[in-house]
Formats: C-alpha cells, sequence, structure tokens
C-alpha cells in the first residue's frame, strides 16, 4: 500500500475521529445512530494511522501530491 493522504488530510481525519469517540465516552450520541458513527470514527482513524484510503485509489484521487514513480 502506497500513502495516498496528505498530513493534513490525515490529522482532519484523526480529530474528527477522536471527537466522535470522545462524544459517544462522555454520552452525547446515543441510539443506533451512535454505532455507525463510532464504526465511522474508528475507520477514519485507522485510515488516518495508516495514511491510505481504499476509497482514494477506487476514486484516483491523491491528496499526497508525491510523484509517482
Amino acid at each position: 500500500m502506497k500513502v495516498n493522504m496528505h498530513n493534513v488530510d490525515r490529522l482532519i481525519r484523526a480529530i474528527v475521529a477522536l471527537a466522535i469517540i470522545l462524544a459517544y465516552m462522555t454520552g452525547t450520541l446515543a441510539g443506533s445512530m451512535s454505532l455507525v458513527l463510532l464504526v465511522v470514527a474508528v475507520v477514519l482513524l485507522a485510515t488516518a494511522i495508516i495514511g491510505f484510503c481504499p476509497l482514494y485509489t477506487l476514486l484516483h484521487i491523491r491528496t499526497n501530491k508525491i510523484s509517482r514513480k
């Protein structure tokens, strides 16, 4: 897997994921929608840590501007 995400993109994903997780842990989010958002947060956090987004590959998007070799 090649990294296809810029550091800013990764930081934004991590912040959003941590905000959702924090809202879930404090009880701000409740119900079945909170579980869906929690799954989304885990996916966002995982892709932020790895630096690779499979959806970006399918859509031919690269937020890091490193030339392909």
